[in-house]
């Protein structure tokens, strides 16, 4: 069926274009986001059991930005009481008062033209089999507290076995005086873990999880997860420390993602070539990987959490090359960002929530398949690891160093397993020496859209990234 577009919205979407045609008389640009998604989030474990019909996602309010001599400002508000005439004034008066300090006080601002008003009308209502406002709790409860238990009878020296979700039907409406964009989607995520000690009582966990531009019904997923937890908790309480040095590495499609959203997602936000804080502004048209390397980023790269049909400055999604057989093509950008470079924006422009400001922000990060199979690779290493299982990671946009925690490593010695799995592995590098040592590239490639990403230490957003089994050379330790 068809993700319904939210009646409230609907209902709203008069009001605001009236609001706007007043602010008009004001301001040279104007433009209103609306949104109203709803969804859950469900954690249950042995300890605790928690449900709230509230994530990440969730939210219901307007934002509006208007340009006036150079300048942009924007108001948010979740509330519309009296008459739309009094709510303009309101916003109006705010408005001119956060002009006149900047005139007041001498700020200085960037200077950034006036935003382009083409007329365009979208409407899109994306598949889902399931809603989550619609979905069963009681039952859901009950399947993961059932699965749980199944997970504490199956994993080794289980102490708990915590299984979470979310699922957030989303809608946004997006209006100036010339477009009027209408979106309605559903993404669901959930992931289970377990923790246990091993023989020296370090507590070890091991986890999996399902996602996907879908609803709740992906989450029967988690079964197989659960099902397939108890060989990974083994691996992870018989691991042993890696001796640090460098090493032939394969990444799993996890881990080729997260080193794609490290490595070049975050360095080639455009917003930071305005501040002068990113490395990638420099290497536009140069070599910064391997012939092997090429790297997409954009809400139409995959049907993801992340698959919108436009951003929330009503610039309609992209798939962007960002490096292409190696070479730095460009970089990504919100609208902005892209009127001070002298550029496009991608349809990158993403907020927290409605009440935050929209920054650059990365959708689907995905590194291309090469043709080398799995048994290729790994009969390829003289002695190296398979690196699976996301933890975290982080990146220096200004030197391009990278830095990327990962639960585990298979060793391989001479182009077969050993058997000894080493927990956890830092990997570290410039980004450079480690996308230039790409040499071979699996056939397939698997996209994640677990979690969230921050820009700097705020302003989470959902993403996802993935490619395919890659082999290249990394500091490991």
């Amino acid at each position: 069926m068809k993700a319904p577009f939210s009646p409230y919205l609907d209902a709203l979407a008069p009001g605001m274009k009236a609001l706007a045609d007043i602010l008009g008389r004001s301001f040279d640009y104007v433009s209103i986001l609306s949104t109203d998604s709803v969804g859950f989030t469900v954690s249950i474990s042995q300890r605790s059991k928690r449900v709230t019909g509230t994530n990440m996602t969730t939210e219901r309010g307007n934002v509006v930005r208007v340009w006036r001599n150079g300048q942009y400002s924007e108001y948010a508000f979740n509330e519309v009481s009296g008459s739309i005439e009094e709510l303009a004034e309101t916003i109006r008066k705010e408005l001119d008062r956060q002009f006149a300090v900047l005139a007041l006080t001498g700020t200085k601002a960037f200077d950034t033209p006036i935003l382009a008003d083409e007329p365009l009308e979208l409407f899109v209502e994306k598949e889902t089999e399931r809603l989550p406002e619609q979905e069963d709790m009681a039952a859901l409860v009950e399947r993961f507290t059932g699965l749980s238990a199944r997970g504490m009878e199956t994993i080794p020296r289980a102490l708990d076995c915590l299984l979470n979700a979310s699922s957030t039907h989303i809608c946004k409406m997006f209006l100036t005086k010339n477009r009027f964009l209408r979106q309605s989607y559903v993404y669901t995520e959930g992931s289970c873990a377990a923790y246990a000690p091993n023989d020296a009582g370090e507590i070890k966990f091991a986890y999996n999880g399902v996602s996907g531009c879908c609803g709740p019904e992906v989450l029967e997923g988690l079964k197989k997860v659960v099902e397939e937890l108890p060989k990974t908790m083994e691996e992870m309480l018989a691991s042993e420390k890696i001796v640090p040095g460098e090493y032939e590495i394969i990444t799993d499609p996890g881990i080729s993602g997260l080193i794609a959203h490290e490595a070049f997602g975050h360095g080639v936000e455009m917003d930071m070539f305005v501040k002068k804080r990113a490395l990638g502004a420099e290497y536009i048209g140069k070599r910064v990987g391997s012939d092997l390397c090429t790297m997409h980023e954009g809400a139409l790269c995959e049907e993801s959490v992340t698959a919108y049909a436009f951003d929330d400055e009503g610039t309609l999604a992209g798939d962007v090359t960002e490096i292409d057989h190696g070479i730095l093509k460009t970089g990504i950008c919100d609208a902005l960002a892209a009127l001070r470079l002298g550029t496009v924006p991608t349809g990158n422009g993403k907020r927290e929530n409605f009440a935050h400001k929209a920054y650059t922000r990365m959708t689907n990060t995905i590194f291309d398949s090469g043709d080398s199979t799995f048994e290729e690779m790994v009969a390829s290493v003289k002695h190296g690891y398979l690196l699976r299982g996301t933890e975290s990671g982080m990146e220096d946009p200004k030197h391009w160093g990278i830095q990327c925690i990962i639960a585990r490593g298979y060793e391989i010695k001479d182009g077969a397993f050993t058997g000894k799995v080493v927990s956890p592995v830092v990997m570290t590098g410039y980004v450079p020496d480690l996308l230039g040592g790409i040499c071979m590239a699996s056939r397939d490639r698997k996209v994640d859209g677990n979690g969230g990403c921050g820009k700097g230490h705020k302003e989470w957003v959902k993403v996802a990234d993935g490619g395919p089994y890659l082999k290249t050379k990394a500091r490991l330790g």
